[in-house]
């Protein structure tokens, strides 16, 4: 019996919150089929199983607060007959302190709640605010028809029913507040725990910033590359060579990945960040690469995410360079060994041959843990990537 259990879904994550079953007991499912929707402190992910077989049963219902690691369903595997209750593994008792809140008397019953998710989608934070407001979801209408129900939905819905917006706005949970001290946490953690070392260098990206427009103009606009998609496969490449900077620290020992899984660190609309996964971006061409990032970036906005790209990040990659920020030295996200930043591309005086010429040069950084890596394999790293960015036309 193949026992299913709430996910890690990222170092500053404690416990989810159910949301919604997409499954039922007897269901057969695929490994890797999205099987639950948990809502985190930064937003609604879906959640995949992997392992095949059928479903036995449903230990937890929606609506209750999970701490990661606990029981959530039980899955029969090939040849495996169903479970009696004698035989269903004891989840582990919830603590009081992450049970699901008492829903006020106003907001609507589940079984209304459970009717409109199967008429039309509504975002797990719109469903909650909605609850908190005493507004039924039923009669919540998306902004556009055939649109996902968002908060913003909910907090119009809730301005016409009460006219008055300071009494409105009072009753709205601090939402952002929540996710930033989630990304304290594990910040904290991060500069508690890991020795970080880090180092800059400024790279001239005339090659592939030339490379690059003389591409796009062969390319219709919805199919034009942006400016940091060459330097995500270049970066994965040079991970390829220096494997150290591309792992875990766990257990007390660091363990390089096999594969690359660029987390891409994505601005939330209203603030706040993610970084998921783009999986096995050192073997995606670059139209791959810009397929998965807009995907990304607009599942981010949207509020969903899978649970394989929240928690097998095995570096990240951010970029602030469009902020106009010359470089970045981040913070590493724990269980990772090490962050990349890079900063905008300027024309800066640049010596070549002995002659002061202008190029075009971009600021990179690299954050790496001391425990798993040291400056020398760092500055390898650094000088691959150069090498990289500096043949293009070898990034395809």
């Amino acid at each position: 019996m193949y026992e299913f259990r709430m996910p890690s879904l990222g170092a500053d994550m404690e416990a989810g919150t159910l949301v919604e079953w997409l499954i039922k007991s007897g269901d057969e499912v695929q490994r890797g089929q999205v099987v639950a929707v948990v809502e985190t402190q930064k937003g609604a992910v879906d959640v995949e199983i992997w392992e095949a077989g059928t479903v036995d049963r449903l230990v937890v219902e929606t609506g209750r607060k999970v701490p990661v690691g606990e029981l959530l369903a039980l899955l029969r595997t090939a040849g495996e007959a169903a479970a009696t209750a004698a035989e269903t593994p004891a989840a582990p008792a919830t603590p009081q302190a992450v049970t699901a809140p008492t829903i006020v008397a106003a907001a609507p019953p589940r079984a209304a709640t459970a009717a409109v998710s199967a008429r039309q989608r509504v975002a797990p934070s719109a469903r909650k605010l909605a609850e908190e407001l005493g507004i039924d979801i039923a009669a919540v209408q998306a902004a556009e028809p055939g649109a996902v129900i968002s908060r913003a939905d909910v907090e119009r819905a809730a301005q016409a029913k009460m006219p008055t917006p300071v009494v409105a706005k009072s009753a709205v949970p601090d939402w952002h507040a929540q996710m930033r001290m989630a990304i304290a946490t594990a910040m904290s953690r991060s500069k508690r725990e890991i020795p970080h070392y880090y180092l800059a260098t400024d790279i001239d990206v005339t090659a592939v910033s030339s490379w690059l427009e003389t591409e796009n103009l062969k390319r219709s606009v919805t199919e034009r590359l942006l400016p940091v998609v060459p330097f995500m496969k270049a970066v994965a490449l040079a991970l390829r060579e220096v494997p150290e900077l591309n792992g875990f620290w766990v257990d007390g020992a660091a363990r390089p990945s096999a594969a690359v899984h660029l987390g891409m660190a994505i601005a939330m609309r209203g603030g706040g960040l993610v970084a998921p996964a783009i999986h096995d971006a050192d073997r995606k061409s670059l139209d791959q690469l810009m397929a998965d990032l807009r995907d990304l970036i607009t599942r981010v906005r949207s509020g969903r995410l899978r649970s394989s790209e929240m928690s097998d990040p095995t570096v990240t990659f951010t970029n602030l360079g469009e902020q106009g920020v010359e470089g970045v030295f981040g913070v590493i996200y724990p269980p990772q060994v090490a962050i990349v930043g890079l900063g905008k591309i300027s024309e800066r005086p640049w010596v070549e041959g002995g002659a002061v010429v202008v190029r075009k040069v971009a600021t990179v950084t690299l954050a790496a843990d001391h425990r798993a890596s040291d400056g020398h394999r760092g500055g390898l790293f650094l000088a691959a990537l150069d090498r990289l960015l500096q043949q293009p036309e070898k990034l395809r």
